[in-house]
């Protein structure tokens, strides 16, 4: 489609600026322009005092400003095309959903690096890309062998090359180690083929290069780029400029990467679509995975949502007629899944309850390690203790900035917040009576790191949680030396649990998987199912050793339903029971859900801030159930107390329509309430 270019002879432009929503400078500001500027074009104009960045936009969006003497353009970015259409309407829909200002989200996706270019250092990047394209692989061969696809493969990819497969988003539900991945890869090559362009987004940045390697061995010749907050400033603005210009094939990248302006855009993959990782959790809180359904959508090209344990807004949606649902039962070779073994901890002998490991646990590691094969530990807290605590007077590790303990890190003694980041040293006596037994209660991974080389004195035991793989290139290290074959067991987080082929893997273990049976977040229990599910799948990939792999679960509640679904790696019947339960308690996906964040000096003034904020909404009239305010989880967070407010309705229009008149208010209220520092609204909120 041919950009309708605004007029010369300093005709008005209208362009929006990197404003909040509902603040008092909100929408399109119009501007004069002597040069002929399409939609999408980037810009710095006056605002205030200062020179701000800005995006051309169409001028239908609000009208823009009432007529005044206007101001010009200062500098457009004449050298970078216009973002497309389809890009502008992403964003224009984000922005509305989920209550952000049009310039505000815009500018908050693009690369900063873009801010500090003007037009000439502008094209000299875009001649350097240009004179310097993207090398390919170097030494792949022209066209790699293909693995020979299984039958459910085979069944897959024909159901997505038919109109049928391509009307509605299409939800992979194939168990782990079906060969989901190699579904990816053959509908990036069909879009290649179109002369289209791919785009890949994977929960976390530590799966990005294992599925970039991939993606790369498959398609030499083919320009790959990643988006990803772990690259530098002047990666990002290179890579976003390959995929902009249209000069990347395939992009790879997290949440960010939906953003990504794709003007070849024939392809849309969400891999472990279920991943809370997929919502943003600051700024504009959008869902990755929504955003990606909706723009593939717009776009009229294929979105392919993967995952073994689907979320269940996405299983609801299959119910609905919404999605197409592919199954892919079978692991690839025929591989058996693990078998679940529950470890009953009430059986064991009193005074042993609080061992490392249940004997039998311990016995099946060792049997993995003589047998030259491996083991996995999930335990879901880093750290080597939780707390510290003092005997004598019951003191306890608190963080003095936040309703939390600090966590006690033996490696370089040090109490850290892991909400706040405050750390010192361990002291060397109780600091409340001086007592010098203060000792740590509970486990983190490095405790059971150490607990595991004591017992087993000749295995090789490595640990990977969030504190061993800071470094730059330590993940990736890590990850060699257990495909490798150069560790026995490996201690870890959730880290473990998420897409790692590890072929020498026959032992899955979670150690302490009790805590989320029973917490009031409603999304708990999908959560849990999700992990060890995805856990147990790391276990038996290769087919020769499928058969005598293993999931164990050390619990104390093993006759809890979730456990028996797990046990028959039944995800339908565990989906079935769950949607049953929220379908009756009125929770998502059978209801809408906002959430209103207040934070203060005092929670008395953040509540306070709540309670008049509820009072402007007439909530029978608009259809929506307003909760009293209550604290998060961790009530107050470097020094300053937080609230919220769940705002509920069964019809996602009402609650958007409430939320649209309701806003603009607040920021009146606001300067009633002076001990207020800040509010946000959360919109389909993953936790509450």
């Amino acid at each position: 489609m041919t950009e309708r270019l605004y007029p010369t002879d300093s005709a008005t432009v209208p362009v929006a600026v990197e404003t909040p929503r509902h603040s008092s400078v909100s929408g399109l500001l119009d501007y004069t322009s002597e040069q002929p500027l399409a939609p999408g074009t980037l810009v710095r104009v006056p605002l205030g005092r200062r020179d701000v960045p800005g995006l051309v936009w169409e001028a239908a969006l609000d009208g823009g400003t009432a007529p005044v003497a206007l101001r010009p353009v200062t500098l457009a970015l004449s050298a970078l095309p216009p973002l497309g259409a389809d890009w502008r309407a992403l964003v224009e829909f984000a922005a509305a959903y989920y209550q952000r200002g049009v310039g505000e989200l815009a500018l908050s996706v693009l690369p900063p690096e873009l801010r500090k270019l003007d037009d000439t250092q502008l094209a000299r990047r875009l001649k350097r890309l240009a004179d310097h394209p993207a090398a390919a692989t170097a030494d792949a061969p022209a066209d790699p062998p293909l693995p020979t696809l299984s039958d459910e493969q085979a069944a897959t990819l024909a159901m997505l090359a038919t109109p049928e497969g391509r009307a509605k988003p299409v939800l992979l539900h194939g168990v782990t180690g079906s060969g989901k991945t190699e579904v990816y890869l053959r509908a990036a090559a069909d879009a290649l083929a179109r002369g289209q362009q791919a785009l890949v987004l994977v929960p976390e940045i530590n799966l990005t290069p294992q599925l970039e390697a991939r993606f790369a061995e498959r398609f030499p010749g083919r320009v790959l780029v990643s988006l990803h907050s772990a690259l530098t400033p002047a990666q990002r603005l290179r890579h976003w400029l390959q995929a902009h210009l249209g000069l990347a094939d395939l992009v790879l990248g997290t949440r960010l990467a939906v953003f990504a302006s794709m003007p070849r855009l024939g392809l849309i993959v969400v891999d472990e679509e279920h991943d809370p990782s997929f919502k943003q959790q600051e700024g504009a809180r959008y869902s990755a995975r929504d955003l990606a359904v909706w723009r593939g959508h717009r776009a009229g090209v294929p979105v392919l949502l993967g995952s073994a344990t689907p979320s269940l807004e996405s299983w609801q949606r299959v119910q609905e007629g919404r999605y197409r649902r592919l199954a892919m039962t079978q692991r690839i070779g025929g591989g058996a899944m693990p078998r679940v073994r529950l470890v009953d901890m009430n059986l064991l002998p009193r005074g042993t309850q609080e061992r490392v490991l249940a004997p039998q646990l311990l016995a099946a590691i060792e049997k993995r390690i003589d047998a030259g094969e491996q083991s996995l530990l999930l335990l879901n807290r880093r750290g080597y203790a939780p707390v510290l605590h003092c005997g004598a007077c019951a003191w306890k590790s608190g963080c003095p900035h936040c309703s939390a303990w600090r966590v006690f890190h033996k490696l370089d003694r040090t109490l850290k917040c892991h909400h706040c980041g405050f750390s010192e040293r361990v002291p060397r006596a109780c600091p409340d009576c001086g007592n010098l037994d203060i000792a740590p209660i509970g486990r983190g991974t490095e405790k059971l790191q150490e607990q595991l080389a004591a017992l087993l004195p000749n295995a090789r035991v490595a640990r990977l949680d969030a504190d061993t793989t800071r470094a730059a290139g330590s993940l990736q290290q890590q990850l060699a030396d257990v495909h490798a074959g150069e560790v026995d067991v490996l201690v870890g987080t959730q880290m473990l649990a998420k897409g790692h082929d590890f072929r020498r893997v026959t032992l899955v273990a979670a150690v302490n998987a009790d805590g989320a049976l029973f917490s009031s977040d409603f999304r708990a229990p999908e959560r849990l199912f999700a992990l060890l599910m995805q856990a147990a799948g790391r276990a038996g990939r290769d087919a020769e050793q499928a058969a005598r792999s293993e999931m164990w679960v050390q619990t104390w509640h093993p006759t809890h339903p979730l456990y028996a679904a797990l046990r028959q790696h039944d995800y339908e019947s565990f989906a079935a029971t769950q949607l049953g339960e929220r379908k009756a308690a009125g929770l998502p996906p059978f209801a809408s859900l906002a959430l209103l964040r207040a934070e203060a000096r005092t929670a008395e003034a953040a509540t306070a801030f709540l309670h008049d904020a509820a009072a402007l909404i007439d909530a029978p009239q608009a259809g929506v159930t307003i909760y009293p305010p209550v604290p998060p989880f961790v009530a107050r967070l470097a020094d300053v107390e937080r609230m919220q407010m769940l705002l509920e309705s069964p019809s996602r229009v009402a609650l958007q329509r409430t939320l649209a008149s309701w806003l603009p208010q607040l920021n009146t209220l606001r300067a009633a309430h002076k001990g207020l520092l800040r509010w946000a609204v959360d919109i389909d909120p993953l936790a509450i």
